[in-house]
């Protein structure tokens, strides 16, 4: 086995579902024996030529038929710079818009994931564009100092939302860049979620954030889930989805390399990370 295989087998087999299709299928079923929802996501990002964007949509159209057919319980979470965002808006938003009709003749649920903060705006606005209707949400992430006036400005449209603590880089000036402050605000914003909206999902491992969460929805009564990613104290997902909706963000494809390096250098992921490689693989 050579160190590429090697670095495959060790992060790819832990954090993603497979590398192509049938895998995902096969690893959301066996997280939905657990009780627990796959947000299932083709890896790939930054796409530039329609080539590449085209091949992205025609396999979320995919993913989301098999979903239908194998009567998996799942959701599909796209990257908008996967739909042509870097080509331009109006290419993402007819891709987009592609993907959601699809998606609701299927009943398949579509998160809208959020990437690089010069994306933030041009992400909204497409999120904007469907979220009158149902079975659409979008992430939003701590790291940012805007998120708190985006959140509020979304829960007036009626959105949907997946809270994450976020894995791009800023600056200073228009973000939180130690594990510390992006966990004060990840807070914050959760108490603000809770106060203005009826759905959402707070994605996190850190298990104090998670009992907060419970706790608060004893008094709140949202439509709360709790996230996590693949291969991260997913034994404890399975736990919690005794009693509480659960999702764990399951990638695949063949783009795992960025992926795997942008979750390795989020704040707070390398101790859990480490952890997770020496635990025998559970669910």
């Amino acid at each position: 086995m050579d160190i590429n295989d090697f670095a495959e087998h060790l992060f790819a087999g832990r954090w993603m579902a497979g590398t192509n299709i049938l895998d995902a299928i096969k690893n959301a079923q066996r997280l939905n024996s657990l009780g627990i929802t796959a947000i299932m996501n083709y890896l790939g990002e930054e796409l530039t030529k329609e080539a590449q964007v085209s091949k992205a949509v025609d396999m979320y159209i995919k993913l989301i038929r098999y979903i239908k057919n194998y009567k998996i319980k799942a959701d599909i979470s796209v990257k908008p710079t996967q739909l042509g965002l870097s080509i331009s808006e109006s290419e993402a938003s007819a891709n987009y818009s592609k993907i959601v009709a699809e998606a609701r003749l299927a009943s398949v649920f579509v998160w809208l994931d959020m990437e690089s903060e010069n994306t933030v705006d041009s992400t909204i606005r497409l999120y904007a564009s469907e979220v009158q209707n149902s079975g659409v949400g979008i992430c939003m992430q701590a790291y940012l100092k805007r998120t708190e006036s985006d959140i509020q400005k979304l829960a007036k449209l009626g959105a949907i939302i997946r809270l994450v603590k976020g894995a791009y880089s800023t600056s200073k000036s228009k973000g939180f860049i130690t594990r510390e402050a992006i966990t004060k605000n990840y807070a914050n914003l959760m108490r603000i979620v809770f106060e203005q909206y009826t759905e959402f999902t707070i994605a996190t491992h850190d298990m104090e954030m998670i009992h907060n969460a419970l706790k608060m929805n004893e008094t709140y009564k949202r439509k709360l889930t709790i996230a996590m990613l693949q291969g991260i104290r997913n034994r404890t997902a399975a736990e919690l989805a005794k009693k509480n909706k659960v999702s764990i963000y399951t990638p695949f494809g063949e783009q795992w390399v960025s992926y795997s390096y942008r979750r390795l250098k989020e704040a707070g992921h390398l101790k859990l990370v480490l952890k997770s490689l020496l635990e025998k693989q559970g669910v």
